[in-house]
């Protein structure tokens, strides 16, 4: 069901506002993560962190899709989590801070990753369903979101809470502000009624039907597998730049954002003019050209690799968006889109924290870190996920659409 406002101006200003707060909010958690963990002496769970979030996104987003869909209003489920994810931040930041025991900050963690995890796919959702023209305005709305990441970095970073617990309090801050802000929003009514559905339907397990599609279940799984080597990203550029001499990190992968808003914004035009196979594969070279700059471990390469950043996601992970968007029945979006957030930051950020903390333990030893041959290694699986996609999607005209 799409709803209009009676100024698409102040829609467009209302949409970015509710992406502008969930990104800056999730940005001062998560880039500075591995840093504060290492200043107060939790190196050893650091892995298992990140990996809370990836559990999260398994469990939470499928049920909370479903009940968007069906039972309640998107903005009030949306409006809860965000209230539920600001307590989760200040409760583990604080736990951090007084020094509680590994597997409690742990546990706090991840109710915090439970909380968040389906946010994204609802506020997707949610703009999809206001936009008169997704494929077009998505791209510009979406970037407002890339504006308030970018804020969170420098905020992060101005407070110097690099690797202070400061940071997950200012999160919480924004994760309020958020919940504040969903009064505005006018409630869409979920398109099916509750009634009369099954446990599978309850849970939104039914969602994976859509994978029975050939192009949908190229999409999902090479999205899954591109995620696995990205999951490194967040978790150990920061201490690359560091031994690189640069301080002030959350600045500096907030770098990863200026493509990222120009990918934004020039996204329309290329879904109107090129085949969304093209755009995806675009996504995955540049990301596989992203971490070859990485593996150089020089300061100029490191940071046009972090620049890359932006333009990857956008290409790839947007346009996947989009794609749901265009190619699911509207009675299936809020759980689809919840689908795609399953994959990826479930499954493949699951696969990618735990085998990408492997993965470094291996090339680490007493003399450093092997920077090049862990970035290499990344690298090449990301070149088989491109030669997968390629070779296996085909963009039928028909069949495309998945009916409930």
């Amino acid at each position: 069901m799409r709803v209009r406002h009676a100024n698409p101006k102040l829609e467009f200003t209302e949409l970015g506002a509710l992406f502008f707060l969930q990104w800056m909010g999730m940005a001062a958690w998560m880039v500075p993560l591995t840093l504060v963990l290492n200043a107060h002496g939790l190196q050893s769970i650091q892995p298992f962190a990140f990996a809370t979030g990836a559990l999260g996104a398994m469990v939470s987003p499928l049920f909370f899709g479903a009940m968007a869909d069906r039972a309640a209003a998107p903005t009030r489920v949306l409006r809860w989590l965000s209230v539920a994810t600001a307590t989760a931040m200040a409760l583990a930041s604080a736990a951090v801070q007084w020094g509680w025991p590994p597997g409690v900050v742990l546990a706090l963690i991840q109710w915090l990753a439970l909380c968040a995890a389906p946010t994204t796919s609802i506020s997707t959702a949610i703009a999809m369903a206001r936009l008169p023209d997704p494929k077009r305005q998505f791209g510009p709305v979406r970037a407002m979101g890339t504006f308030g990441w970018m804020a969170g970095c420098w905020l992060v970073s101005a407070l110097g809470a690099d690797d202070s617990t400061r940071a997950g309090f200012v999160g919480a801050v924004l994760w309020v502000g958020m919940a504040a802000f969903t009064f505005l929003l006018p409630d869409i009514a979920p398109p099916r009624s509750a009634q009369h559905l099954t446990v599978r339907q309850r849970l939104g397990l039914d969602a994976l039907s859509l994978l029975k599609q050939s192009d949908h279940r190229v999409v999902y799984l090479s999205a899954t597998l591109f995620t696995i080597p990205l999951a490194a990203f967040y978790p150990y550029t920061p201490p690359q730049l560091r031994e690189l001499g640069l301080e002030r990190t959350s600045a500096w992968m907030s770098l990863g954002q200026t493509t990222e808003i120009v990918a934004m914004f020039t996204l329309g035009a290329l879904l109107t003019r090129w085949r969304l196979k093209w755009i995806l594969g675009l996504g995955l070279g540049f990301g596989l050209l992203r971490y070859l700059f990485c593996a150089a471990h020089e300061t100029g390469w490191l940071l046009a690799g972090i620049v890359l950043h932006g333009v990857t996601y956008t290409l790839f992970f947007t346009t996947a968006q989009i794609y749901v968007n265009e190619r699911v029945e509207a009675a299936w979006r809020t759980r689809a889109q919840a689908l795609l957030t399953l994959m990826l930051s479930g499954v493949g950020n699951l696969l990618g924290y735990l085998g990408s903390g492997w993965w470094f333990s291996l090339n680490t030893h007493t003399d450093g870190t092997h920077w090049s041959v862990f970035w290499g290694g990344l690298a090449a699986m990301i070149a088989l996920v491109t030669l997968y996609f390629l070779g296996a999607y085909r963009g039928r005209a028909g069949g495309e659409i998945t009916r409930a």
